[in-house]
């Protein structure tokens, strides 16, 4: 165990776009952010996301996940060796399937590999000892997004919304002691995010985004698409709550739709499935701060900040580097297990009570 003291940790994050490995230095103690450090992104490459793609939805013994772990562990391996002075790394490996209350959940790639590669322990499977205490294994930066809260000097309750595959909300009250205190935070995945929008677009045209939401700006949404959608059972559920990559049955709603109306569609979900998430926080935010990928996408920021009655801003507003959050967050958690504090908490997770996941690896 770590003692009370400011460790600079890598932090490493591969999230559910698909688009490569994020990597950021935190200097932290587990509690408090100190300072921010360099940071790196590697990409995937076409084929390595062609092989990543095809093991979606795979469990460990399925075919083809010894390849997606070989993909994984190497392109970590390499933005990890771009990075000196690191004490401790936390890995968040690749998810290839999530069903908590079934299956449990599946991300590939061995911390024990990265640490023998890297002669320094890395922290690693965050995710199983939430789902086995009966939590829901995600989100699991809201943690992290409190101590971002406090450290930019939030007062009064903020949101941090994280835009990836998936679009996961932390609702917080800076003015709470601690993030597994009564009242400090609520989590949950609010619906899809980019991953359906990336998927359109990869399987329409080739590519692998809506670049700035402009297809999408040039359609129109279909209006009953969107009700239908909004109607899932999951929008009923009182969170915590968490999605898997692919929302059941909302490629299939699109097919009969121009590319540009398709891609407004979904794009107006994402949207909508955000705003009817706000209708579960205990009370409205001041702001509500976006990270991740699909703040870049201006048509879907645009109709977000439609739907929403407080102010939406990119966390580049408050001086945060909103593509290295979710990295940040996982040297953040990785320091908080190396010290035996909790990463997920009933109200973050949905778990029984205020837990501490990951394993440690050492070289």
């Amino acid at each position: 165990m770590l003692k009370e003291q400011v460790v600079r940790v890598l932090g490493m994050m591969s999230g559910t776009s698909l688009d490569g490995v994020d990597a950021a230095v935190l200097d932290t103690d587990g509690e408090r952010i100190f300072g921010f450090g360099p940071s790196a992104y590697r990409p995937y490459s076409a084929s390595e996301r062609a092989c990543l793609r095809a093991a979606l939805g795979c469990w460990p013994d399925d075919p083809g996940v010894p390849a997606a772990a070989e993909i994984v562990e190497t392109a970590h391996a390499e933005v990890m060796a771009r990075f000196s002075d690191v004490a401790l790394a936390g890995f968040h490996g690749q998810t290839l399937a999530h069903e908590p209350g079934g299956r449990g959940t599946h991300q590939v790639g061995s911390g024990a590999v990265l640490a023998a590669l890297a002669g320094y322990p890395v922290v690693w499977d965050f995710r199983s000892a939430d789902i086995r205490l009966g939590g829901q294994g995600a989100p699991l930066a809201p943690f992290y997004h409190f101590a971002l809260a406090r450290h930019i000097g939030a007062t009064e309750p903020v949101a941090f919304l994280n835009l990836g595959g998936v679009g996961n909300l932390t609702w917080i009250d800076p003015r709470c002691p601690k993030p597994d205190a009564p009242g400090a935070l609520l989590a949950f995945d609010t619906g899809p995010a980019n991953a359906p929008i990336d998927d359109l677009c990869h399987t329409r045209r080739g590519l692998m985004q809506d670049e700035g939401g402009m297809l999408a700006a040039a359609g129109t949404p279909d209006a009953q698409v969107v009700a239908a959608f909004l109607h899932h059972p999951f929008f009923y559920r009182r969170p915590p709550k968490s999605l898997d990559r692919a929302f059941p049955g909302l490629a299939a709603r699109v097919t009969h739709l121009s590319d540009a109306d398709a891609a407004a569609t979904l794009t107006e979900c994402v949207a909508r499935a955000v705003a009817e998430g706000l209708d579960h926080v205990p009370e409205p935010p001041r702001r509500v701060l976006v990270c991740g990928g699909g703040r870049h996408n201006a048509e879907l920021m645009r109709r977000i900040a439609l739907h929403l009655s407080c102010p939406l801003a990119a966390v580049e507003d408050v001086g945060l580097d909103g593509d290295m959050i979710e990295a940040q967050a996982f040297a953040y958690l990785a320091v908080r297990v190396a010290r035996g504090l909790p990463t997920s908490c009933p109200t973050t997770t949905g778990v029984a009570a205020a837990v501490g996941g990951g394993q440690i690896s050492h070289p």
